[in-house]
């Protein structure tokens, strides 16, 4: 796991991580604009700042670290953290940031901490969110490790925090809304007999960020727009959001009758008809 220094996020480290000799020639005002849009020194203040914290302690920290208000509604429906039961929790990702952090507050602290994340290896340069991680290299060559970071997940004694857009939502035709949901937390709710509990988070990034991904999704063959998903966090403090939880989805609800990816998209229509949805 990485320790807090006062440069826990390091642009020049990163980039050297991720592209070995060819670092030296990314332009130096290309690095410098890339620290700004990350936020470097901010970031690193607060991680400095909240370095004795870890797992949910650390989540909640940041919760309160963006003055985020979370309105919960639903919140009876969450499983009893002593039934003896291992679940698997699946939300829309319409901030690509905010949204992860409050929902593993919100989960973290109702279960104890025994909850892990799938997320990409960026974010293990956080150390204070990697006790509650399974790492996913979404960004080289090991991504083919995938299948078997899911199965470590699963087959622990955790419940299972996804967002099975993988992505955070697009703005497309004026609506808000994930891409297509991918099928593994069918496929592994139903393996593993874990009930589904939707879960719908409201919110938004900015016009600019949307443009961007679009923009980025047709043309480029990396995903520009989550670069800017920090400068978009930041955008978004202060604000209120709310969280809306439903009824768990007995696992054994996915049968033949549909395709896993049918069932995914079933879930997905049912996170989008939670009461609190409004569309921005």
């Amino acid at each position: 796991m990485a320790t807090v220094t006062e440069k826990t996020i390091d642009i020049d480290q990163i980039l050297k991580q991720k592209m070995g000799a060819k670092a030296k020639f990314v332009p130096g005002i290309f690095v410098s604009w890339l620290k700004k849009i990350v936020h470097q020194d901010k970031v690193n203040a607060f991680l400095w700042e909240s370095r004795d914290k870890s797992g949910v302690e650390w989540l909640e920290e940041c919760v309160r670290y963006l003055d985020m208000t979370l309105e919960i509604k639903g919140k009876e429906n969450l499983p009893d953290p002593h039934d003896g039961r291992l679940y698997t929790f699946v939300s829309n990702h319409p901030l690509g940031g905010e949204d992860g952090v409050a929902l593993g507050a919100i989960i973290g602290r109702h279960y104890e901490g025994r909850f892990r994340y799938l997320v990409n290896d960026l974010l293990m340069n956080l150390p204070g969110l990697a006790p509650v991680c399974i790492p996913i290299n979404k960004t080289g060559s090991q991504s083919r490790n995938f299948p078997a970071m899911v199965q470590a997940g699963f087959q622990s004694d955790n419940h299972m925090l996804m967002f099975p857009a993988g992505l955070c939502s697009r703005k497309q035709n004026g609506i808000i809304r994930d891409l297509p949901w991918t099928k593994t937390f069918i496929s592994k709710s139903v393996e593993y007999q874990r009930d589904v509990v939707p879960i719908h988070f409201s919110g938004q990034n900015s016009n600019f960020f949307y443009r961007l991904a679009n923009f980025s999704d047709k043309h480029l063959k990396f995903n520009l727009a989550m670069l800017f998903l920090v400068d978009e966090m930041y955008k978004n403090v202060h604000k209120t959001f709310q969280v809306t939880i439903g009824e768990p989805i007995p696992w054994q609800t996915f049968d033949k009758s549909k395709s896993p990816m049918e069932w995914a998209q079933f879930v997905k229509d049912r996170v989008y008809s939670l009461p609190s949805h409004k569309q921005p």
